[in-house]
């Protein structure tokens, strides 16, 4: 007891300075909403034709992408990029501060060049060549205003490999931009300075100059220790100027992002309107309110007291979830806020696994305490809950690095709610329940604990002790049926692509009278355009957008929009291409391959190859189940059906790693045992938590399901399929897939003799053993 009590009052104290660090941030800094929760600003940008380029559809694209690194590199998160048309481009940032800081930002060319200096220029100016045009000498004031010649080009973007901004603090000259080369660019910028050297020291051809869109930013002189024909090796320069933190990290963010293909020009600027809508906003929060009070009801019903607890432990949660969230400046879109209900059902199934696991100590020993049995289930739950953990948090950081857009979005809110799920539980719960367990009217009536109980579902089980994996065969025999037939949804009736992924046609009103978005939504539903997307823009301006529609689908939104605004003029009315185009679709699914070949790595290490593999293909299989179950009902696979199935595999992932972190358990105790009865006796131990842990999400979903409007409604089936077939998949795929894998490899060993029989004897191979086990 002396040792508890220091342990316990550090992590007291512990939990007390992270509750209220986050009390303090959640009440003073806000969380930015992205743009289909709270809308933003939509800058619109039109490129332009060149003398050597035109502005077609394929330069619009590139452009796109271009200016989708910049959005990035800028630190706004869950940007909309979309091209209207041939020659513009839609961009809605969330949550900026300064809009018209972003849209000259966005609108910079970026072309930069090095030119070698041939003189000073004369008042009357000399041969120029058009602006941006670096083929021919041109004629441009330096930073003091004195008019140069300068050489063609020497360098331009593609010889540049990156920037960076730093701040040099031992010769106290500032900020600076440091440029580096590739190695074309080093071998032609040793050629310029070489030449510039043969000049001598203050001669203004001893000069380099730096020129980015048609301005000098720099022309230093090459220094008087290089000589002639010698030039700076290394690949790199520094532009230096007198500039601030932010000026130096714009413009190395401008030249590492590269120069636009065609220059852009911004044609519109204005605030838009959240895309899912009020209305559809309030019945989910509603909806999650709800689901919420109903799993702490059921919580509490389960395991009482330390129900009771665990329920304030998941407020604690959070609470520390949202403070990250806003500390760190992440934009909360629909994405995220399913990373957010995925982190929920984990530390919900943390602190399940926590009170089974203190039910199973607390049978086992003759005359245990609560408190004894609370210590031995947080230590022997640890292992599940640290894998799960860190088999998700190696997803959230691929998924952080690699992907963008929504993705991204989800990988950041899942890393937070992770993080903060196994604080709230290894901490938070841990105190809270340690703490009450102690006390002396708990202790009197232990049964007020809630874990002197093993349960009605393991008391079911223990009573039958079914052997399941008996056959495994049969199960997976089972599982691949329920495959093909719902993964023949996609070839009979394919899948329907939202316009995320296609791609549609956006029309822009202004009407006579403002016209509330949820009104126009639920007119354009009844008119039979479901998946209308609605926004606001401005005070009286209406922006549609939708899949392909035909001259008469257009019409029938027209006349629709007409009769709740009065006078309705039609702005605009373009084709626009996808929000998720190839290059943000290519970078999601190598994160995502990426990420699952690192949790098969991780597992494969953790515990056993087999145990990985088994995981990967349960995992494969609860993918391709929902996506044949949306194909056949005809359901939409847009930004938010990739949300949930995100969302699905983190379940998927989870369960299988409980079930395999018990199994490695009870290997450890017992080598010998036959893999089909160990693999049985593990599914039955876990199956209470499993059962728990489903009912408990399952409330949350359901609520979501049936309060929720539009997409949302979407959303929720799709958890509620993919948790559903995630928990069958974890007991009745993984589980006889490790079994059949365990058999094939013992299988395959050649029987080693008995020398403790003596060597007439040789035992039977282990998979023999295993494939027919005694029933006991």
């Amino acid at each position: 007891m002396k040792r508890r009590k220091p342990s316990l009052r550090a992590r007291a104290l512990l939990a007390l300075a992270l509750l209220a660090a986050s009390l303090a941030i959640a009440l003073t800094t806000p969380v930015r909403l992205g743009l289909d929760l709270r809308g933003g600003t939509q800058i619109v940008l039109e490129t332009r034709s060149t003398a050597t380029t035109e502005a077609d559809r394929a330069a619009t694209d590139r452009t796109m992408e271009v200016l989708r690194g910049r959005v990035d590199a800028l630190g706004i998160a869950e940007p909309t990029l979309v091209r209207s048309g041939d020659h513009r481009i839609l961009v809605e940032l969330p949550g900026v501060h300064d809009p018209k800081k972003a849209a000259d930002v966005l609108g910079r060319t970026a072309q930069l060049t090095v030119h070698a200096v041939l003189g000073p220029a004369g008042t009357t100016g000399g041969a120029t060549t058009p602006p941006g045009d670096p083929a021919g000498e041109r004629v441009l004031p330096d930073e003091s205003g004195q008019r140069l010649r300068l050489k063609t080009a020497d360098l331009t973007g593609p010889d540049i490999k990156g920037a960076d901004a730093r701040f040099d603090q031992n010769s106290g000259a500032g900020w600076h931009v440091t440029v580096d080369f590739t190695d074309p660019g080093r071998d032609r910028w040793t050629r310029v300075t070489a030449q510039a050297a043969c000049h001598p020291a203050g001669d203004p051809e001893r000069r380099v100059a730096i020129v980015l869109d048609d301005k000098i930013i720099s022309s230093p002189q090459v220094d008087p220790s290089v000589t002639c024909g010698a030039g700076i090796t290394g690949g790199s320069t520094q532009i230096t100027g007198s500039f601030d933190d932010t000026e130096a990290r714009e413009l190395a963010l401008l030249i590492s992002g590269g120069a636009l293909p065609v220059p852009v020009e911004t044609v519109e600027q204005r605030t838009v309107g959240a895309s899912l809508g009020d209305a559809a906003i309030s019945a989910a929060a509603w909806a999650a309110v709800i689901g919420t009070a109903l799993t702490a009801l059921f919580i509490i019903a389960v395991y009482r007291l330390m129900g009771l607890l665990a329920t304030v432990s998941l407020a604690c949660y959070g609470l520390i979830s949202y403070a990250a969230l806003a500390a760190l400046g992440a934009t909360l879109t629909l994405p995220g806020l399913a990373g957010f209900v995925l982190a929920i059902g984990m530390a919900m199934d943390a602190n399940v696994l926590v009170f089974e696991r203190a039910r199973e100590e607390h049978a086992a020993r003759s005359r245990p305490s609560p408190r004894s049995a609370l210590t031995a289930g947080f230590r022997g739950a640890f292992g599940a809950i640290a894998d799960s953990g860190v088999t998700t948090l190696i997803a959230t950081v691929l998924l952080f690095l690699l992907a963008s857009g929504p993705v991204r979005g989800f990988g950041i809110t899942l890393g937070i709610g992770v993080i903060a799920s196994m604080i709230s539980t290894l901490v938070i719960t841990r105190v809270l329940a340690e703490w009450a367990a102690s006390r002396p009217a708990v202790f009197r009536r232990p049964r007020l604990t809630g874990i002197t109980s093993i349960g009605r579902v393991r008391e079911r089980l223990l009573r039958r002790d079914p052997f399941l994996m008996r056959r495994p065969r049969r199960w997976l025999a089972a599982s691949a049926a329920v495959l093909v037939l719902a993964a023949s949804g996609v070839v009979v009736r394919g899948l329907d692509f939202g316009i995320e992924f296609t791609g549609g046609r956006l029309v822009e009103y202004t009407t006579g009278t403002p016209v509330d978005p949820d009104r126009a939504r639920t007119a354009l539903t009844d008119a039979g355009f479901p998946r209308a997307l609605v926004q606001s823009s401005g005070d009286t301006g209406l922006t549609v957008r939708a899949e392909h529609l035909t001259d008469s689908e257009a019409a029938t939104v027209t006349e629709t929009i007409s009769g709740l605004g009065g006078d309705t003029v039609k702005v605009r009315d373009e084709l626009i291409g996808p929000s998720m185009g190839d290059e943000l679709r290519r970078d999601a699914l190598v994160a995502l391959s990426l990420a699952l070949g690192a949790q098969l790595l991780y597992l494969a290490v953790r515990f056993r190859w087999t145990f990985g593999f088994a995981a990967v293909g349960a995992l494969a299989h609860d993918v391709l189940i929902l996506v044949g179950v949306f194909a056949w009902l005809g359901k939409p696979v847009d930004a938010v059906f990739l949300a949930a199935l995100l969302t699905v595999i983190g379940y998927s992932v989870n369960d299988s790693v409980v079930l395999f972190d018990r199994i490695r358990e009870l290997l450890g105790r017992d080598r010998t045992a036959p893999s089909a009865r160990l693999t049985n006796q593990a599914i039955l131990q876990t199956l209470p938590r499993t059962v728990n842990t489903g009912m408990g999400a399952g409330l949350i979903i359901t609520a979501l399901a049936v309060l929720a409007e539009g997409t949302l409604t979407d959303f929720a089936l799709a958890l509620l399929i993919g948790l559903a077939v995630g928990t069958y998949s974890s007991v009745f795929t993984a589980a006889p897939l490790t079994v059949e894998l365990h058999t094939r490899r013992e299988a395959r060993r050649p029987p080693r003799p008995d020398r403790s029989r003596g060597p007439a004897r040789t035992p039977l191979p282990r998979a023999r053993r295993s494939g027919q086990p005694e029933r006991r």
